[in-house]
């Protein structure tokens, strides 16, 4: 959209408020900028190291699924405990832990190897929630890294050289009213003195 111009001193007075405001924001939002860079390349390569985390006990699971199937409901998740951390400016979820609820059954009736399944379960349950998590906020930073972008380019790029090219019209304008009055007061100044 292109900036319109009320060619008056206070017009000019509130340009260069503005453009003092984007010039002295800019470092920040580039700052800001690159650090989301580095955080939302951080969390993808997090993300990619917990799902080969997922896949490999998965598979290592594969074997004992036959016998699980035995016992869908013994556990139960209790309560999910997620934080916020501000990083870069930006408020992203963080998965601290789970916890689990072992539905009432008799130990007599569960096999030997339930412990360690139930183990194996708690961790593969943990870790997908840890995965979910970990892209929401792969999500929100990648979210905020585009909009500071944009924010960026719009300064850079549009803003600032326009406020700069409509401070220079206005100038020149007002200069141009103030010479042409000047003129205007002497050609007045010397025809009152011819006429005397």
């Amino acid at each position: 959209m292109a900036l319109k111009i009320q060619y008056n001193k206070t017009f000019l007075h509130n340009l260069r408020k503005q453009l003092a405001i984007r010039v002295r924001v800019l470092p920040t939002l580039k700052s800001k900028e690159t650090a989301l860079r580095i955080e939302v390349k951080k969390v993808q390569v997090l993300i990619e190291e917990k799902e080969q985390e997922l896949q490999d006990l998965r598979n290592e699971a594969r074997a004992r699924d036959k016998l699980w199937n035995k016992f869908p409901d013994i556990l139960k998740i209790k309560n999910a405990h997620i934080s916020l951390k501000n990083t870069a400016g930006t408020k992203i979820p963080v998965f601290n832990d789970l916890e689990f609820e072992i539905l009432d059954s008799s130990f007599f009736e569960l096999p030997a190897w339930s412990d360690k399944a139930i183990e194996h379960l708690k961790k593969e349950v943990e870790l997908e929630m840890e995965l979910k998590v970990i892209k929401r906020q792969f999500e929100i930073l990648h979210h905020e890294r585009r909009k500071t972008t944009q924010k960026v380019n719009l300064y850079e790029k549009v803003q600032i050289p326009e406020f700069e090219s409509g401070i220079g019209k206005i100038k020149r304008f007002l200069e141009d009213k103030e010479n042409i009055s000047k003129s205007a007061q002497k050609i007045v100044k010397e025809r009152s003195k011819a006429m005397v």
